[in-house]
């Protein structure tokens, strides 16, 4: 049975961008579930305090999208008890590891070169597209999962922003969530108190320079663009989202209709 957890938002020490996605409305009227569906960064920096709260919400499994690359960066996930973790990268290990080293490591005259001039956001939206052209294996074992009992479920990438929002974003349609409430929370990844803490290996103030943080900041923001171009994709690729569900996905009408039993109200 699943525990209900508090309305307000946690805040929660060393995990960023937590949040639950219950309360979201479906086409047809209904509503994302509280407390089976949670949506965060990663999982290694969490506090103790942290730990005690995620046991709290009963937890079956943990989806993690963060490749080695990014677990060698930030370390493992903690451990909770009785959780299952799976990890399911949606890069692969060497995909783009010269770029985020330079994103790490460049100097000014680098960082213009590979993100000024809109590259930067082209990137970002070509990521997008990638992933849902591309990392349709992925996805289908996790809605299966979700179909079958791995409810309640936390999915996490290194920011929960793009590789978690991509894969909760397929969920949500998935239920039939309204594509504008599926963007909404997909923004919300810009507030403040849960953006990623961009990491420079300089100390020097020049390394977060105005100009280096105008740069970078296409990579980590949660933009209109990216999402929409994901579901652009599912269009043009597929011709719509029951399409993609079922030949995309291998997700059958009757998998469908046992997510949205274990997920909405």
């Amino acid at each position: 049975m699943t525990q209900q957890v508090p309305s307000t938002e946690p805040e929660l020490a060393g995990v960023r961008n937590f949040r639950d996605v219950g309360g979201l409305p479906t086409v047809d009227g209904r509503r994302v579930r509280h407390g089976v569906l949670f949506r965060s960064g990663h999982l290694a920096h969490a506090t103790a305090a942290d730990a005690a709260f995620l046991a709290s919400l009963g937890l079956h499994t943990i989806f993690d999208f963060r490749n080695a690359a990014d677990q060698k960066l930030e370390g493992p996930d903690i451990e909770l008890p009785g959780v299952r973790n799976v990890n399911l990268p949606l890069t692969d290990p060497a995909d783009g590891a010269e770029f985020w080293r330079m994103v790490r490591d460049g100097d000014l005259d680098q960082l213009r070169e590979i993100l000024a001039d809109g590259r930067a956001e082209q990137r970002m939206i070509t990521s997008y597209r990638t992933i849902v052209k591309e990392r349709t294996a992925e996805h289908s074992r996790v809605l299966h999962a979700l179909a079958e009992d791995s409810v309640p479920a936390l999915m996490h990438c290194a920011a929960g922003k793009d590789r978690a929002g991509l894969s909760v974003a397929v969920t949500l349609l998935a239920l039939g969530v309204e594509r504008e409430a599926i963007l909404d929370d997909y923004l919300k990844s810009n507030a403040k108190h849960r953006r990623y803490k961009v990491h420079r290996s300089s100390s020097s103030p020049s390394a977060y320079s105005p100009e280096v943080m105008e740069l970078l900041s296409p990579l980590f923001d949660a933009r209109a663009e990216y999402l929409t171009a994901a579901f652009e994709t599912v269009e043009q690729t597929w011709g719509g989202v029951d399409a993609y569900l079922e030949r995309g996905l291998g997700i059958t009408p009757r998998t469908r209709e046992r997510l949205r039993e274990r997920l909405l109200d």
